[in-house]
Order: C-alpha cells, then structure tokens, then sequence
C-alpha cells in the first residue's frame, strides 16, 4: 500500500512538473492586423513570441474578415497591433471588443505626424497609408520596438537589437529610394493611382497627386461618372503618362480611364496596401517598397 502511495504521488509531481514546464514553454501572443505591420513585428520581435498576422496576402486592408478561432485570438493576445487611423474598416468592431475587453493595443497610426486627406477626397480625415513614407515608419519601428521588449517573457534585449538591425535597412531603403527617384525630372512626377494611398510618398519625394481613379483613401467608395471625366481631363492637362493600380485590385476602371485620355496611358500594377505570398514581388515590407520604387521610376521617367 505504501509503494502505491509512493508511486502516486511521484506521478503527480511528475503531472505538476509537466505542467509547470509547458507553462513556462508558452511564448507570449502578438496578433496583428494587416500583413504590412505584421511582417514590421515578425522582424522586430523574431522567436520571442508567437505572431498571429491577421490580413492575409493580397488582401484589402479595409475589407477582410476574420475567423471566429481568430477573433479568439485577438482576446488572448498580449498585445494587438493595429495600423488604426481606420484602415481596417472591415475589422473595427473586433478591435473595439478587444479594446473594451482590456487586451493591451497599440495603433501604428499613433505613432506617426500624420497628414489629413483634403476635403474633396475624404473630407479632411487622416490618411492611413502612411508605410508609403519610409521616415514615419522608422517611427513606427521605434514605437513598436519599445512596446514589444516590454512584454513578460519577451527579452528586451533581443528586440532591442533586432530594431536597430531593422532601422539600419529602413534606413538604407530611404536613402535608396530618393537616389532612385532622382531621375524622374520634377515636372514628371505626378501621380494618379486608383485611390489615394501615395500621400505620404508624394510629400516625402516631393510629387504631386494628381488625382485617384476613386477619390477616396478606401476602396469602398465608388467614383462617379463626373468623378471619371474629372481625371480624364487632368491627365490630359498634365501629361501623365502612367496610372498606378493596386496589384490586389480589379484595374477595369484604370484600363477605362487610360483609353478616354486619347493618348499614350500606361496602368502599372503597383503592391501599394498589401503583401503578396513569397515569390510573387512583395512578401516583405522592404521588398514591396523597393518594388514599388523601381515601378514608379519605370512609369515616370523620361
């Protein structure tokens, strides 16, 4: 009777042991919202915790939807990373439950000096696409970092080092991107796309928007028939050569816009509000901008 005792009770500490390992073993949980911010987090955080990217590749950041098992998770989280600035329109009310449920948040959008969109195109509301502007995402990084290194279980040290590291590159990625953009003579570098998303590149590089097939910062709005002569004739006016559409968008209404000019309009495909899948141009942030840069060089220089 006392051996069967014994061995009892050396399971239970063994069960008590187990438990306490795999609960020491559980790596803290950032969930993120849009693939942009998640691969910025993935980068800065690296094996110290467990990321849950919500917005898959070449999705609409303002559009997508989630799981129930994901919108679980966004309540577990340590931290939830959003863009804010209502980007993720689709997904606003799991962000407010998490919210009011206490989950720690942290909005990119806050981070950054942000700029309004004029009253014709939203009304004076802030732009949310600013990752355009390499400068205001070393912000974001700088924000970021700090919040991530205080997570229990998560070492300081390590996503210390690893924001430097990122910094360095986002760093090398502006300076690029300005070296590049040098050819484009300052009369050429206007830009049409097929909603507002470059506001923040344009004041960053120095180049003038001149208008949006949709005249609005989400591509839930819908343009008018005047809206569409509207860009018509300023394309005529200005002499751009190149619309600028989202990889990730239908192009019908850029394709439209080219032919009515009555001349020579390209549409580039740019990867403007999402990443694509590894191996189709834009899988990281850094690869995306670097993209767009020679797209953007490529469409408006002589």
């Amino acid at each position: 009777m006392t051996r069967r005792i014994a061995l009892a009770l050396l399971a239970a500490s063994a069960l008590v042991l187990s438990g306490c390992s795999s609960a020491a073993n559980v790596r803290p949980s950032v969930v993120v919202t849009t693939n942009i911010l998640g691969d910025v987090v993935s980068e800065l955080v690296g094996d110290e915790a467990d990321v849950l990217v919500l917005m898959p590749p070449n999705a609409d950041p303002h559009s997508f939807e989630i799981s129930a098992q994901e919108a679980a998770r966004i309540g577990r989280a340590d931290l939830l990373v959003t863009n804010g600035l209502g980007l993720e329109e689709g997904l606003q009310s799991h962000v407010d439950a998490a919210v009011s449920d206490g989950v720690d948040t942290i909005a990119a959008g806050d981070l950054v000096d942000v700029i309004a969109y004029d009253d014709e195109s939203g009304g004076g509301a802030p732009d949310p696409h600013f990752w355009t502007d390499p400068a205001r995402m070393l912000d974001v990084v700088d924000g970021l970092g700090e919040r991530l290194a205080a997570i229990d279980g998560i070492d300081a040290d390590t996503v210390e080092a690893n924001t430097a590291a990122y910094r360095g590159e986002i760093e090398q990625l502006e300076t690029s991107m300005a070296d590049a953009f040098a050819a484009i003579p300052r009369e050429r570098r206007a830009l049409v796309t097929n909603h507002h998303v470059f506001g923040y590149l344009a004041e960053r590089f120095d180049f003038t928007v001149v208008g949006a097939v949709i005249p609005s910062g989400t591509t839930l709005a819908a343009p008018s028939a005047s809206d569409l002569a509207s860009l018509s004739a300023a394309l005529r006016e200005t002499g751009v050569t190149a619309i600028f559409a989202d990889s990730s968008q239908p192009d019908r209404l850029a394709q439209v816009i080219a032919e009515e000019a009555g001349r020579d309009v390209r549409v580039i495909p740019l990867f403007t509000e999402s990443l694509t899948a590894p191996g189709e141009g834009a899988a990281t942030y850094l690869e995306m901008m670097r993209a767009n840069t020679d797209l953007l060089v490529d469409g408006l220089a002589p």
